[in-house]
């Protein structure tokens, strides 16, 4: 092979001074909005909350005039009824009725950032240091959304709560019965929601 033939590095071009400066000029740019968002995000704290429960329905409460919904969890709707051994019962009651239970002693307090699309907290809430989270998916009345995958699989594996019989998931029913979506409460939305509080566009 003649030493003609050999393949031989592309010469580079120098970059034009045009090509230089608008290079500097986004490198700045990105630098200053990652210090922007930075800024931002110190003054995004998780808020704490705790005083008198109102229980709304199986996933939602109001703690002290602040609207709380329980984030990852999704319970059927207040009115929302499904089926057990072929009759239909009030399951959307049952669910409201079981977190009922779970914060008669009192002592909730629930912690958390986001807020949902109707302005509600999203947080998890504990009383007694237990997880009313966690403990409605293991009780199978409500299902993961966004969380507690595991916690589904054991309710559903045991029978529990709505795992009983048959049901439609509370976002299926609400799409069925004319209400708003909600996104799920999983990691990419959470990223989403923390992107916009940094950029302040919420």
């Amino acid at each position: 092979m003649s030493r003609s033939s050999r393949w031989r590095r592309p010469e580079t071009r120098p970059r034009s001074p045009y090509r230089k400066v608008l290079d500097y000029g986004l490198a700045i740019a990105i630098l200053v909005m990652f210090g922007v968002v930075a800024l931002r995000l110190n003054s995004v704290e998780s808020r704490r909350v705790g005083g008198t429960i109102v229980v709304n329905d199986g996933d939602s409460l109001t703690v002290n005039q602040q609207r709380v919904r329980l984030q990852g969890i999704d319970a059927p709707e207040y009115d929302q009824t499904c089926q057990r051994a072929g009759t239909d019962y009030p399951c959307g009651r049952e669910s409201r009725k079981a977190l009922s239970a779970l914060v008669a002693g009192g002592g909730v307090v629930c912690e958390g950032w986001q807020e949902d699309r109707f302005g509600r907290l999203l947080a998890v809430c504990r009383a007694g240091g237990v997880d009313l989270n966690r403990r409605q998916v293991e009780a199978g009345w409500a299902i993961s959304y966004g969380g507690y995958e595991d916690a589904e699989r054991a309710a559903r594996d045991a029978k529990k709560g709505l795992w009983a019989g048959v049901f439609d998931r509370p976002r299926d029913w609400r799409d069925q019965h004319g209400g708003l979506a909600e996104n799920e409460h999983d990691a990419f939305n959470a990223i989403i929601d923390w992107l916009k509080r940094g950029l302040g566009f919420s």
